[in-house]
């Protein structure tokens, strides 16, 4: 009963070096990989070893509870993109199981608001952070006033003399789109919306930390995500003397022509028309064939997010796709044939019944279907193919 993802294992990996190497070229530092989450349905620990061969010194993942996954192999620093929030707990009591580890010193924090900070500031020991800046994303970070303010506090100039506060850089999460409100200064030409951005603020980032001196003083680093070589290389020359640090999780791990996700046929059952089947006791097509493959809600199966749609056609699709949902079809994401083929119920947790109509050729239990899935919401029992 196995739902498994095969690798084209040399490929990936080839693929992997380009991004490095690519990413290396613009901005003169290397690549961040990200893992984070089921680890883009490779899984963590797999992709923890992909770093290590690609010679990381840094990689980033989603929250604190991640932290001890990736710890486990290498040498390389941690960033916890989740900033730090002194009021929530269980994450606090996360934290603190981290500082007591072998690991702690690897580990950088992301500090999003002056309160997180000052909480820092006061504390004892000795801690590493990313400062975060709101960017046109708005979800987390600072505001210019809010980060200059903080950073001229005395407590936390006390803070990083005394080495309680190590300040690693700042950090900005940036959309995928190019942010629609960032206007082009008059006879300035950056390039791309989210380069002006980020060149805007790795100046203010320069301006400040040129001010500090001592070995304790924050670096003159910029942690960023979505930009292409270009917005890269761009942003590299425009802020020669602040070091530009990429995080990249979707484009080094996800080449979708080196990925293949399968479910196993693991029953056939031809069915008379008007036969009830399944839970729900649904009927199929006439002289049709129920096949059990596995795949279920478990791996991700039937998962499914808001739609993005933006343009008129995708928004005529969700609309077409919800009326089928109403009406008790839905498309399931395996392919037998060449063609995507209907649910006959909704995904159990961890096999699904799928139709197959009259005059097709019916697989055989052990073959292999198709699936079409969003590799960060899927979980597969195996993955094949790197040795």
């Amino acid at each position: 009963m196995a739902f498994v993802v095969t690798v084209d294992g040399q490929r990936w990996r080839d693929h992997q070096d380009a991004v490095a190497a690519a990413v290396l070229r613009a901005a003169n530092a290397p690549v961040v990989p990200v893992i984070k989450g089921n680890g883009y349905g490779l899984g963590q620990s797999l992709l923890t070893a992909e770093a290590v061969r690609l010679g990381s010194d840094a990689v980033a993942v989603g929250t604190v509870f991640e932290v001890e996954e990736v710890a486990r192999q290498g040498t390389h620093d941690i960033v916890v993109l989740e900033p730090y929030e002194p009021r929530d707990s269980v994450a606090s009591d996360a934290w603190w199981g981290i500082g007591q580890a072998l690991h702690a010193g690897r580990v950088i924090r992301t500090v999003a608001s002056a309160e997180a900070l000052l909480a820092l500031a006061d504390g004892t020991g000795s801690v590493r952070v990313l400062v975060e800046a709101q960017t046109s994303l708005h979800r987390f970070g600072m505001d210019e006033a809010e980060l200059l303010g903080v950073l001229a506090d005395a407590r936390v100039r006390e803070a990083l003399e005394r080495g309680r506060i190590l300040i690693e850089g700042l950090s900005l999460h940036l959309p995928i789109t190019q942010p629609a409100d960032e206007v082009e200064p008059h006879g300035v030409n950056l390039g791309s919306p989210k380069t002006r951005e980020v060149v805007r603020w790795a100046g203010l980032w320069q301006a400040e930390t040129a001010v500090w001196s001592g070995h304790n003083a924050p670096e003159p680093r910029v942690w960023v995500s979505h930009l292409d070589d270009t917005e890269l290389a761009a942003v590299t020359s425009s802020v020669p003397d602040v070091v530009v640090r990429l995080r990249s999780g979707t484009r080094l791990w996800l080449d979708r022509s080196c990925l293949h996700a399968s479910g196993t046929v693991l029953a056939v059952h031809p069915v008379a028309n008007g036969t009830h089947v399944g839970y729900r006791q649904r009927t199929g097509p006439k002289d049709g064939t129920l096949v059990v493959v596995s795949g279920g809600t478990s791996h991700g199966i039937g998962l499914s997010a808001p739609t993005p749609a933006a343009t008129v056609r995708q928004r005529v699709v969700t609309a077409g796709t919800g009326a089928l949902d109403a009406a008790g079809r839905a498309l399931s994401p395996f392919r037998w044939q060449g063609k995507q083929r209907w649910f006959a119920e909704p995904p159990h947790q961890h096999v699904s019944m799928i139709w197959l109509p009259a005059g097709v050729v019916v697989p055989a239990v052990g073959d292999r279907l198709d699936a079409d899935v969003r590799y960060t919401t899927s979980r597969f029992d195996a993955v094949v193919g790197l040795g």
